[in-house]
């Protein structure tokens, strides 16, 4: 008979202990490890080395299969899983609770074409009806089942055949074979390999959608985002009605995209423009807001900088950020002090990216420097100028990629002024747009200021 057995496993890289540990040193996390009790199973032997068995084959004789893609109702979906889905994948959507993963998916299921298994464990059937029917859409081949033992689920899967199957929550399914509860990381790791085993031997795309901690982090062992093929994140404020599907891994595309959507009454509404919604329609001119020409993936954004800058009353200045990175703050501050001569060490710099962003792209630099130095004169930017650029140390202003691509959106949208780099050549021709090229950030304040 299988004999119970307490181990102690950190629930960020799965290692196991002995003991109850405080830190765990295989990741260098505190309060990581927790106890669990598990069935062992009594071993049978060594194993056997004649019982392996496999294939080797070079590389060039492996014949190359083109994936077609099961297309995803909607742009924004497709764009952030590259193009589709691709059969016999495991997504694995991560979010806050409420920000709207469950009528994301829902939505998407009902809106297919194919025959779609929607798989809850959090929600009884009725109350996954009433969802349907405030986002207004019917499909007889959207299957409902309540359930979370894995086994079970996986019987229903190899009788009904779906094409598509969402799992809703990852964290509430357990399996039999296992003494644990469920969300522990041993039954977190078993049930996501029982299905990613179905998926892949049947060719049937699976979404996991899973829970986050506090830290934003999703639940469960570090080692599940290392099994699945996609992990997407659901971010957005709840009080703010946009939410942001980003891209974090992707074997099959970019994990550079990001899709945009709007939660109505209806169900998620996808945003074709979001530069229009990042753009603050102002009326007049204010000090300290800018507009920058940002790259997200494949997909041009011109995204809204603000800054305030005010004289540090509480001693140490403070420096805040909110969707940009506060250590490229301090650096780019540090240039406009030592490069420019604007005195900000003993001033209180916040900076803000409109709409909820988290923008990595270093050719934002720009438009957060023209931002803060016109809060600090406060004296307002032209409203139809765009930046674009990255600041290096000596103060210079590099090149960026994919300038047209930029300009052409920035055109689009009716600006009539753009500043760059001058280490960059235009590859297209005829913009109506009027381009300023600049060297480094002295000339971009002698234009801008003087």
């Amino acid at each position: 008979m299988a004999k119970a057995k307490k181990v102690y496993i950190c629930s960020h890289c799965g290692s196991n202990y002995a003991k109850m540990m405080g830190k765990c040193f295989s990741c260098g996390e505190f309060n990581t490890v927790q106890e669990e009790v598990v069935i062992k199973p009594k071993s049978g032997g060594m194993m056997n080395l004649k019982d392996i068995d496999g294939v080797v084959t070079p590389v060039n004789s492996v014949d190359a299969i083109e994936l077609t893609r099961l297309k995803a109702p909607g742009i924004e979906l497709n764009r952030v899983l590259g193009g589709g889905i691709v059969p016999g994948s495991v997504i694995l959507l991560g979010g806050e609770p409420g920000i709207g993963k469950s009528t994301l998916l829902l939505q998407s299921a009902l809106r297919m074409n194919k025959r779609v298994l929607y798989v809850s464990g959090e929600e009884s059937l009725n109350q996954i009806k009433m969802r349907a029917d405030r986002i207004g859409i019917t499909n007889e081949e959207c299957l409902l089942l309540n359930e979370t033992s894995v086994e079970n689920i996986i019987g229903k899967m190899k009788e009904t055949q779906p094409s598509f199957v969402i799992i809703d929550s990852i964290q509430t399914m357990f399996s039999k074979y296992l003494d644990s509860t469920p969300g522990t990381i041993s039954q977190i790791r078993e049930s996501s390999s029982l299905l990613i085993q179905y998926a892949k031997q049947n060719e049937v795309p699976v979404i996991l959608v899973g829970h986050i901690t506090k830290d934003g982090q999703l639940a469960g062992p570090k080692l599940l985002e290392h099994m699945v093929d996609t992990v997407l994140q659901f971010e957005g404020e709840t009080q703010n009605s946009y939410r942001i599907l980003r891209t974090l891994k992707n074997r099959f595309g970019s994990s550079l995209e990001l899709g945009i959507y709007e939660m109505t009454s209806k169900g998620m509404r996808e945003i074709d423009n979001p530069s229009e919604i990042l753009i603050n329609q102002r009326s007049e001119n204010l000090s300290g807001v800018g507009v920058v020409a940002s790259l997200e993936g494949n997909r041009s954004l011109m995204i809204e900088t603000q800054a305030l800058v005010s004289a540090a009353v509480y001693g140490n200045p403070q420096r805040n950020t909110n969707g940009y990175d506060s250590k490229r703050l301090n650096m780019l501050l540090a240039v406009l002090e030592k490069r420019c001569g604007y005195k900000l060490s003993q001033q209180d710099v916040f900076v803000n990216i409109a709409g909820g962003l988290k923008i990595n792209d270093p050719a934002t630099d720009l438009g957060i420097a023209a931002s803060i130095v016109s809060s600090m004169q406060n004296v307002a930017l032209p409203n139809k100028m765009v930046f674009a650029g990255e600041i290096g140390l000596s103060g210079e202003i590099r090149g960026i990629n994919r300038i047209d691509q930029r300009l052409k959106e920035a055109e689009k949208l009716g600006f009539t002024d753009f500043i760059m780099s001058d280490q960059l050549e235009i590859a297209q021709k005829g913009f109506k747009i009027k381009i300023h090229k600049v060297g480094n950030v002295r000339q971009m304040f002698s234009l801008l200021f003087e």
